[in-house]
């Protein structure tokens, strides 16, 4: 499992979640707990056990929590890798050292953090392996985020020295492929998408949008038609590669012919990654607008104004999106071609981290506070 969910799509098969609940009244509140670092990697669960990172200029951790009643069961420190700096890169205070959230798979659980340094664990907190990727140049820091797929761990490394994309041996840490590309840096994350049979990663970085072979990291198609500095992932569903951002365009990839389906320009993300569900195409602004649009034609259905702007990526759960914008405030929506707001409910914390879903509960990491909500 990883950063909205295990293929990197923001859907979760959860129908039963909550639609209300009070911080300040403790209603539907399950348990909350403070992470003893800072970091704005999302909660990432698997079985019982649920995973964030944090850090600071001179510590960088893996927290393991019990996702039941919100007790920390380990925590294990990043610490005596091969390569690291000794002197913390500097980093903005909205992305840090621990902007990226693990990987799991069930077996090791495996984080990044903006020292360049990649560490894996088993599920019991035993240290696997770890090394260093080389110290990213990168002005925010680093923050995109693990996928695993089979045996790979798959890191999208884009810095001001050039891209790179490679996928590392979930066991051993052991290098399987190591591709250099011609964009230029970006903080996405990547997702995979199942095209024609065989399993992509799907890259979104400036100028361009790339599927590359899992299995080999051989690139099949590219398509230049981002700028700026990208931050949202792409989205993916109807069969369509959906890439976003600010000051570029919202473009519909058809990833089997590498051809752009159609695009649009009147809404669009600097963070938030795109989400598809149903036929349609979601995306949350910086800005306070949250748009739905028809995801075959690329036609507007409907677009709904939020007085905070939106960092977090919103997750579709059953038929409804969960949508949390920088205040906290989590928007309930339908997931419909009319809009529907079902409800909104306050964290009480800043928020630009991801919720997790997992049997009926939400997961929210917000302001370094993890809440369980059922």
């Amino acid at each position: 499992n990883s950063f909205r969910g295990p293929l990197g799509h923001g859907i979760s098969d959860d129908k039963n979640t909550p639609l209300k609940w009070n911080v300040e009244t403790g209603e539907n509140i399950l348990w909350k707990v403070k992470v003893p670092l800072k970091g704005y990697s999302s909660p990432v669960i698997w079985g019982d056990k649920l995973f964030v990172t944090g850090a600071n200029n001179d510590q960088r951790w893996v927290y393991c929590y019990n996702k039941q009643n919100g007790e920390m069961l380990w925590q294990q420190q990043a610490n005596n890798i091969d390569g690291s700096p000794a002197a913390a890169p500097k980093t903005t205070d909205d992305t840090g050292l621990a902007a990226p959230s693990v990987v799991t798979n069930g077996q090791q659980v495996v984080a990044i953090f903006g020292t360049g340094d990649i560490i894996a664990f088993d599920m019991n907190g035993t240290r696997l392996w770890a090394k260093n990727l080389g110290v990213p140049d990168n002005h925010y820091g680093h923050s995109s985020s693990l996928l695993n797929w089979k045996e790979k761990v798959f890191v999208q490394y884009d810095t001001n020295r050039g891209g790179r994309l490679l996928a590392l041996n979930i066991e051993t840490g052991e290098s399987i492929w190591d591709v250099t590309r011609t964009n230029k840096i970006s903080w996405s994350s990547p997702i995979l998408a199942e095209v024609d049979g065989k399993m992509q990663v799907i890259t979104t970085s400036t100028p361009s949008v790339a599927g590359h072979d899992a299995e080999s990291g051989k690139e099949l198609w590219k398509i230049d038609c981002l700028s700026g500095e990208v931050g949202p992932s792409a989205g993916f569903g109807n069969g369509l590669v959906f890439a976003a951002n600010e000051y570029a365009t919202l473009a519909a990839i058809d990833p089997s012919k590498g051809e752009i389906v159609w695009q649009d320009n009147y809404y669009l993300p600097e963070v938030a990654s795109p989400v598809v569900a149903d036929g349609m195409v979601f995306i949350a602004t910086t800005y306070g607008v949250f748009a739905a649009f028809d995801a075959h034609t690329g036609n507007m259905y409907w677009e709904a104004e939020f007085n905070e702007g939106f960092y977090s990526s919103p997750i579709v759960a059953g038929d409804k999106i969960y949508a949390a914008d920088m205040s906290g405030e989590v928007h309930i929506i339908k997931v419909d071609r009319e809009y529907e707001l079902i409800g909104s409910n306050a964290m009480g914390e800043k928020m630009t981290t991801t919720p997790a879903f997992n049997d009926g509960r939400m997961y929210v990491r917000a302001n370094d506070v993890l809440f369980c909500i059922g």
